[in-house]
């Protein structure tokens, strides 16, 4: 049957591939046994017994020992047990060992076929371990090719593929075999496909992380980040605090002449980014979370999360922003729902946008809607 060198490849295969030699073992002879049944074409149990020590193969089949047989494969008498070995007793197993003859050729094939499966297993678990780690963090890939609307990415260290949707790509992304590309690792599973990594570049903690890599004072725990809201290829507003005195969380973040914010726009292929103080006076949060537009005057209603807020009416556009995004998103920063209203001229009509709207409708109430989460 299998002899020495079988038994030494085996345990050189465990060890250079990091298989535990009992779950290797347990696997081996759970498929010989079922190969040899399937081979016999047996009713009977059976059961495949290695020993590395020894270097030997054994088949045995096992009866229990019962008053009244009624299937002799699998039940055996307790006066024909008591033949074998008279301290059997009723509910017994007997063992007897089977002929391996002719059992050589198929037992090599199996041995075959689980090896090869518990190696992909090995390979396939090292692998989601290595990238396991990363989910939920900032890498750069490596463009490998473009399928329709899918950019698959080759990431370094792995044999894997990332995968990039169009949903999950910028307006202004555009790609090329080759390219190196920052991704946020969203999502690792594994289906029939195999292990899939899901990346994107529009999820609101992309531009977290592209931050704190150019702004020490996040890392380090100086500078925090209250709040980041974004509409990707748009615009994402930041709340920053510290609590560390004679700090500008908000100049920490900008860096000398724009130099650290201006490298995340750049990846962000110019998405508007506003970075304002975060303040636990609703009526200054709101007031910075509009930003870039200005103030005239604000009334908050606390207890209904409600702000009423009035602007210069050449700024009512600014204020309200292309599609409604900037008022949109400072309420989403703030948790207010937000009506914005111009200072004066509250009887004619005003260009949002280059669309003509009457100033009923020029007055964004945002609703329920406004606040889901647009980042999964």
């Amino acid at each position: 049957m299998i002899n020495k060198d079988f038994f030494e490849a085996l345990k050189d295969l465990q060890a250079e591939k990091g298989i535990n030699e009992e779950v290797f073992i347990s696997a081996l002879e759970q498929a010989l046994t079922a190969a040899y049944k399937k081979n016999s074409g047996m009713a009977k149990n059976a059961q495949v017994k290695l020993n590395p020590e020894k270097n030997t193969i054994k088949i045995y089949s096992y009866r229990t020992v019962v008053d009244n047989v009624e299937d002799e494969e699998k039940e055996i008498s307790l006066k024909e047990a008591r033949q074998i070995k008279h301290a059997y007793k009723i509910g017994d197993l007997v063992m007897q060992e089977e002929s391996t003859k002719d059992f050589n050729r198929i037992a090599v094939q199996t041995a075959k076929q689980v090896i090869t499966q518990k190696i992909k297993e090995i390979e396939k678990q090292s692998i989601y371990k290595d990238i396991a780690d990363k989910e939920g963090k900032l890498i750069v890939a490596n463009v490998k090719r473009l399928d329709l609307d899918n950019v698959y990415l080759e990431i370094g260290g792995t044999t894997l593929e990332g995968l990039l949707t169009k949903r999950d790509m910028l307006p202004s992304d555009h790609f090329k075999p080759g390219d190196r590309v920052k991704v946020y690792v969203r999502h690792i599973k594994d289906d029939f496909r195999g292990t899939v990594v899901q990346v994107t570049r529009t999820h609101a903690n992309f531009v977290r992380m592209l931050l704190e890599m150019e702004v020490p004072e996040l890392n380090n725990g100086d500078v925090s980040i209250v709040g980041l809201v974004r509409e990707p290829g748009l615009r994402t507003k930041i709340a920053v605090t510290t609590s560390i005195n004679n700090l500008d969380p908000v100049g920490a973040c900008i860096g000398n002449k724009g130099a650290r914010i201006n490298s995340v726009i750049n990846e962000l292929n110019g998405e508007k980014i506003d970075i304002v103080n975060y303040s636990e006076n609703p009526a200054d949060y709101i007031v910075a979370a509009l930003s870039p537009a200005e103030v005239s005057e604000i009334t908050v209603d606390t207890a209904a999360g409600v702000a009423n807020v009035l602007v210069p009416e050449n700024k009512l556009s600014l204020a309200i922003g292309k599609g409604g995004h900037n008022v949109r998103l400072a309420a989403k920063l703030t948790g207010y729902k937000i009506d914005v209203k111009p200072a004066v001229g509250l009887t004619t009509e005003t260009k949002v946008n280059n669309d003509v709207v009457s100033t009923a409708s020029a007055n964004i109430i945002l609703d329920d809607d406004f606040f889901s989460d647009i980042d999964e």
